[in-house]
């Protein structure tokens, strides 16, 4: 039996250097060396060993829909959102009801927002 554990998300982006303005703003994310080789691919930190990295593809269709997403975890939401209002950033629930977080029947509550390429992250309270 095999036994994995999560290593990466990648995603392909228009700018990468705006991309990884966002990401580093927003999440505060910190930027790591791509050590996989010399492309323009740059890599952040989750945190844990955990990395996004950002693929630039300036001429490529990006296709977005919210079921495409990666979700991180806070231990307070409430002052995650708060800083989303501070930044300008819009978010919604699941169901796209602007400014409004969801409580999921688990009782994990979440908000969805989209980096600049419309990719949708989510952020919880499902912290273990």
């Amino acid at each position: 039996m095999f036994t994995f554990s999560f290593n990466h998300v990648a995603l392909s982006v228009k700018d990468v250097n705006e991309s990884i303005e966002f990401y580093q703003k927003v999440l505060q994310l910190e930027e790591i060396k791509n050590t996989a080789s010399d492309s323009k691919t740059r890599w952040l930190s989750i945190g844990e060993g955990r990395q996004l990295h950002l693929i630039p593809r300036p001429n490529a269709e990006i296709k977005i829909n919210k079921a495409v997403h990666f979700a991180l975890s806070t231990s307070d939401m409430n002052l995650f959102v708060k800083y989303l209002k501070e930044l300008k950033i819009d978010y919604s629930d699941w169901r796209d009801t602007p400014n409004k977080d969801y409580l999921r029947k688990d009782g994990i509550k979440q908000v969805y927002f989209q980096d600049p390429n419309g990719y949708w992250i989510e952020v919880n309270d499902d912290i273990k």
